[in-house]
């Protein structure tokens, strides 16, 4: 399939399945119409030409789908529910070929509402927002987080299940529940790209389809609410981040840290769209975690080499952050920052305290940056046994490799 026609569908799926969620009301039975439709383009697009308009195109073939399904039942049911079953598909109405009746309007954000309900788990948000709005297979989102096909299968069903049975209704959050719902949205795209970006676990440091797909849903997001400015940041944040992935591995998948980067091999292009959607929503909105976490993306992607950094700006940048939103991961990276400006010892200081936390505790990240800064400090011993620690509570590959190689220099 060309990667026009492949690209074009994964765009519109959301909007497709949004249509026929808000007209019929049954998740399943649409998202299986929508997939079968989406089949059938895949056919006859490449072979035939994309229709004037593919989405209505879409929805039709779709909608006839949930028809047929509405009549098989009618056809098993023979007894009382045959006429309640046939009163409901003669209401389904399907459009003239072509014909979307849902005009223009474009129900992704209100699926991506929906798929992040506050009645389900983070991870079956996580697996429904990829399935539904992101078009991943059930296979591709089980290989992406290192689960059976099956067992991925049961919680994305588990998810629509339980929507059903909250009783959520297809439609946008009422006002006051609003912002509260988006932040929901955010820190779920936010969760699919940091996994992307740095696998939790496996062989592999990148998970470029969840990265690809962070961007692509978050793009949709901002297009549908363009002067949101913690949309604005968590995109320039994801696109400032992502520009450095050429350079975070060498040839063998080894981990380059980011000091030690060809800096050449970033991607100018997403580092002057990120740092102009931070600049822009810090000048215009008021400012949020996600700006002020683009922001200090900005500051590394700009500095040309890793010792012009302006580590200064960063610390001043991790402080007010904590203020806004004081976290572990925030005080851990402000802990570095402290380090580059003031020196090791003030930043391992920082990280005793850090370890009394029970959230930060045991993590990896916390024994990788002790033993970073006791490197900086020069007492080798020390650093080798928290590179040690570290790699011995990582489960990724990449950085177990990288920690244990850092050991073993100092060995």
């Amino acid at each position: 399939m060309p990667v026009s026609v492949e690209g074009l569908l994964r765009e519109l799926a959301p909007q497709v399945l949004g249509t026929l969620v808000r007209r019929y009301e049954q998740f399943d039975m649409c998202e299986d119409a929508v997939q079968e439709a989406l089949l059938d383009a895949s056919v006859q697009w490449p072979r035939d030409g994309v229709p004037d308009n593919p989405r209505g195109w879409l929805v039709t073939v779709a909608a006839r789908r949930v028809i047929d399904h509405v009549r098989s039942e009618h056809a098993r049911r023979r007894r009382e529910e045959s006429v309640a079953v046939s009163a409901a598909a003669d209401e389904l109405v399907v459009p003239a070929p072509g014909e979307d009746r849902a005009g223009d309007r474009d129900d992704t954000l209100t699926l991506l509402f929906l798929c992040c309900h506050p009645s389900l788990s983070e991870a079956s948000q996580l697996a429904l927002t990829l399935r539904a709005v992101g078009g991943l297979t059930t296979a591709q989102i089980a290989s992406a987080f290192l689960v059976p096909e099956a067992t991925m299968g049961q919680r994305i069903s588990r998810a629509k299940q339980r929507i059903k049975a909250s009783g959520a209704e297809f439609r946008l959050p009422p006002e006051g529940e609003r912002e509260d719902r988006l932040r929901v949205v955010l820190h779920v795209l936010y969760l699919i790209f940091n996994e992307g970006y740095t696998a939790t676990s496996g062989p592999e440091l990148h998970r470029a389809e969840l990265t690809g797909e962070a961007i692509r849903l978050t793009r949709a997001v901002s297009r549908l609410l363009p002067d949101d400015g913690e949309i604005m940041g968590l995109l320039a944040l994801m696109l400032l981040t992502e520009a450095r992935r050429p350079a975070r591995t060498d040839g063998e998948g080894r981990l380059i840290p980011l000091a030690e980067q060809d800096r050449g091999l970033w991607d100018r292009r997403l580092i002057e769209e990120g740092v102009e959607l931070v600049t822009k929503a810090l000048s215009t909105t008021a400012v949020g975690p996600y700006q002020l976490q683009a922001a200090i993306a900005a500051v590394h992607d700009e500095a040309p080499t890793a010792a012009e950094t302006d580590w200064p700006q960063i610390l001043a940048l991790y402080g007010v952050l904590a203020g806004v939103e004081d976290n572990p991961v925030v005080r851990l990276n402000q802990a570095v920052a402290t380090a580059m400006v003031h020196g090791p010892r003030a930043g391992l200081s920082l990280l005793d305290e850090l370890a009394a936390d029970d959230r930060m505790a045991g993590h990896h990240r916390l024994a990788a940056v002790r033993a970073h800064l006791l490197e900086m400090d020069g007492d080798a011993k020390g650093a080798v046994a928290a590179y040690r620690e570290a790699a011995r509570l990582t489960t990724s590959l990449p950085e177990r490799r990288y920690l244990e190689d850092r050991a073993s220099r100092l060995s």
